[in-house]
């Protein structure tokens, strides 16, 4: 992330989320290689947006930075936040066991979609701050997960859909 772009971050106020068919969506984002408070910054204007629009994942693509970081709460529609910033993730290994479940997405609105993905994931990211960490998730927050992560690769619920939801 370049100083200006930083800057821009930390002095802004709401981001706001971008749409289909916003070519950013599309595109192959750039590993982070900065980090600081300008990446925080955005980090926290991410849960911010993803907190009001309501939803329960973010992908940086989704507010137009074309960036490898995401931001999910599975918990918090339930009362219980627990918010997890994830900075380069890399999928470490997947269950062979998978589950369609409908699925949303806040770049395309009113569009569920049935989509069949695995009900594990082990995966390594770094924090905001750049310490490297692991972990495994299961149930909605590996589909949370891996919707996101799907964003920093150009793809969307709409590509993975199985079928039409109901």
């Amino acid at each position: 992330m370049t100083g200006a772009l930083a800057d821009e971050i930390a002095g802004q106020g709401e981001l706001s989320i971008r749409l289909v068919p916003d070519p950013v969506l599309r595109e192959l984002c750039d590993p982070v290689t900065r980090f600081g408070p300008g990446l925080s910054a955005l980090a926290d204007a991410m849960l911010r947006a993803m907190y009001a629009a309501p939803g329960r994942g973010l992908a940086a693509p989704q507010v137009g930075r074309a960036i490898r970081l995401f931001v999910v709460d599975t918990a918090w529609k339930e009362g219980a936040p627990a918010p997890m910033i994830f900075v380069n993730p890399v999928v470490m290994g997947l269950s062979v066991a998978t589950e369609v479940v409908e699925e949303g997405c806040l770049s395309i609105p009113d569009t569920p979609c049935r989509v069949r993905r695995p009900v594990r994931v082990d995966l390594a990211w770094q924090e905001v701050d750049g310490t490297p960490r692991e972990g495994r998730f299961e149930g909605i927050a590996a589909r949370c997960i891996l919707h996101e992560l799907d964003h920093l690769d150009g793809i969307l619920c709409t590509d993975r859909a199985e079928e039409a939801a109901a």
